[in-house]
């Protein structure tokens, strides 16, 4: 198979140095792009900035912005037989952005925020024949918050997974069906749960 998988945080700017972003590692990604690999898979990595070596046989595509990612993934998508997104998309981007660097004035500033766009709906609205698999970070209402975004964003599966994750090296997560069935239950080092993970999309979504 030839699978598209995202991964690491994006950045939307402020002004020409600063950012809103979020603490993704981007290590799972990276984890299901090199078990994939070794699994016998042809894989195209599109990953936001993160402090990791280059999984040895992807192509990568290396991204900032939300809309950079959207950009790669809807050129890339139709060429692979499905996705994996890991990415910890930054939700909102200042509606103006700023030309040079903000100067501190002494009072208070405001930014004006607009929701980006939402990349894996868009790849799951012209998914077709292929497959989609979600990954859902939540901290409150887990499993509701993860199915709404299932059905959203037409997903085969997601997997769901708690704000204990981030920049840590071990994970627990649980697989959710389109009808809210447990799939499977997964823990141990994300290189593990990696591994686990793209012997499930085979068995079970890509078949």
């Amino acid at each position: 198979m030839k699978i598209l998988i995202t991964a690491g945080p994006t950045r939307e700017y402020i002004d020409d140095v600063r950012f809103l972003s979020n603490a993704s590692s981007g290590r799972m990604g990276y984890c299901l792009a090199e078990a994939a690999i070794a699994a016998g898979h042809e894989v195209v990595l599109v990953s936001g900035p993160v402090d990791l070596p280059v999984p040895e046989g992807a192509r990568v595509s290396l991204i900032e912005t939300t809309s950079e990612l959207r950009q790669s993934c809807l050129e890339l998508f139709p060429r692979c037989d499905g996705v994996i997104a890991t990415a910890a998309v930054c939700d909102y981007r200042p509606h103006e952005r700023i030309s040079g660097k903000l100067t501190k004035t002494g009072r208070p500033i405001t930014l004006e925020l607009t929701e980006t766009s939402d990349v894996l709906a868009e790849l799951g609205e012209q998914k077709e024949h292929r497959w989609v698999v979600g990954f859902a970070l939540e901290s409150q209402d887990p499993r509701n918050n993860a199915m709404r975004k299932l059905r959203m964003k037409q997903c085969d599966c997601i997997v769901l997974n708690d704000t204990s994750a981030i920049s840590s090296l071990e994970n627990t997560v649980e697989i959710l069906s389109p009808e809210a069935e447990t799939m499977a239950v997964m823990n141990g080092l994300k290189s593990e749960i990696a591994e686990k993970l793209i012997g499930f999309i085979e068995r079970e979504i890509a078949r």
